[in-house]
């Protein structure tokens, strides 16, 4: 289902158009001086909304599938690391290996070294003259999981006593899923980069103040009051033409 915001930008297309009909039919009284309210230039502006519109909309699917391919392949990804990790746990390794692992997985999990602190406990220590400052460790970006991820792998490849029976637990297993996530993540930048480019083109044609589409319709709007009066039957037709203007 389309968004709001996605209808909109279409109304506010389909009332133009109806508002550009309604000033056709007034004939040669309608006869701005102003240049962009001329038929000429509104049909022109309709067009490149429409161009634009159509634009978002054929890049969108690109984006949503490679989205959904990102999404899809990190749904098991907390759980392999988990089993990964106590796969490394179960070898024979040292302690600082199995701490610094624990570090990095920490991180690919977006959980803290220590508990938050919670509100009494951070009340408590102010009553006492002491100041709480916690920061953030979540690095639960997907470019700062995979270089987490590159990170754990390197560790992990660096242990001999890495050795699992588990065919997903194995290096070679490991260093493929990490390709394969890398390679989807570089698919959702690659496809959202010219979507990004398509609705900021968009909403320049539709919104930009002054020359867009709506802000346009709304000089039409007061044009055609000016010419025929607040209470014209012409001006009660171009009034009840609604447009939105959205943030860009």
């Amino acid at each position: 289902m389309a968004s709001t915001s996605e209808q909109g930008h279409n109304r506010n297309s389909v009332n133009f158009d109806k508002l550009i009909i309604n000033c056709t039919s007034y004939g040669v009284i309608y006869n701005p001086s102003k240049a962009s309210l001329k038929i000429a230039a509104m049909q022109a502006q309709s067009t490149a909304a429409k161009t634009s519109l159509t634009t978002v909309s054929a890049l969108t699917p690109a984006y949503k599938n490679a989205v959904t391919a990102r999404v899809t392949a990190f749904k098991t990804f907390d759980k392999l690391i988990t089993r990964t990790n106590n796969a490394l746990k179960a070898s024979d390794v040292t302690k600082e290996v199995a701490d610094s692992a624990q570090t990095i997985v920490r991180k690919l999990q977006g959980r803290r070294a220590t508990a938050k602190k919670t509100e009494e406990e951070k009340k408590l220590a102010a009553d006492a003259g002491k100041e709480i400052v916690e920061i953030s460790t979540s690095q639960m970006s997907y470019d700062s999981r995979l270089d987490n991820l590159d990170k754990f792998i390197k560790l992990l490849s660096s242990v001999t006593a890495y050795a699992p029976n588990e065919a997903d637990l194995k290096l070679t297993a490991l260093n493929a899923l990490y390709a394969d996530l890398k390679a989807k993540n570089l698919a959702v930048i690659n496809a959202e980069t010219p979507l990004s480019n398509a609705r900021i083109a968009r909403n320049d044609t539709m919104y930009k103040n002054n020359v867009g589409l709506v802000d346009i319709a709304t000089d039409v709007k007061t044009y055609i009051k000016s010419v025929y009066g607040a209470t014209s039957p012409q001006y009660k037709q171009v009034s009840s033409l609604k447009f939105t203007k959205y943030a860009i």
